[in-house]
């Protein structure tokens, strides 16, 4: 797994883009991205929301390939409650899975659970290194001061 700071935008031409994602729903059946890279993702593509949404429906919060370029990655239960080690974990594990049947070569992913979700680095890092080989790249946003 490379680490590195930048935009995760500008790897979308070159690679799959991990959104960080939970099991909530709108009344809509919409998929709840609400912030993040999530966000970003619903805004640049559009029916993103309503596709997840009919899979978490269907399926359940797992990882899952959106199309586009974009695969989901659940890191809490619902959009109001805190990041829980144990669905990153799972969500390693699935994506990796994914990753291997795909045969994609490069997957960026933003630190799971660690910007808004609050949780530290250190403590998400181990749980992604069993899953994460030379095809990943963790990514963090570039801090101005």
């Amino acid at each position: 797994m490379l680490e590195v700071v930048g935009d995760i935008w500008g790897y979308a031409e070159t690679a799959v883009i991990v959104v960080t994602s939970n099991g909530s729903l709108t009344r809509e059946g919409r998929a709840v991205l609400g912030r993040g890279v999530a966000r970003q993702a619903a805004v640049r593509f559009s029916g993103l929301a309503d596709k997840l949404g009919r899979l978490l429906a269907e399926q359940g919060s797992h990882v899952f390939d959106l199309g586009c370029g974009v695969v989901s990655f659940p890191v809490e239960e619902t959009a109001w409650s805190l990041p829980d080690l144990r669905i990153i974990a799972r969500s390693a594990e699935e994506l990796r899975i994914l990753v291997d049947q795909s045969g994609w070569r490069r997957i960026v992913v933003p630190r799971p659970g660690c910007g808004g979700g609050g949780l530290a680095w250190n403590d998400v890092r181990p749980l992604l290194t069993p899953w994460f080989d030379e095809r990943f790249v963790v990514i963090s946003q570039q801090q101005y001061f």
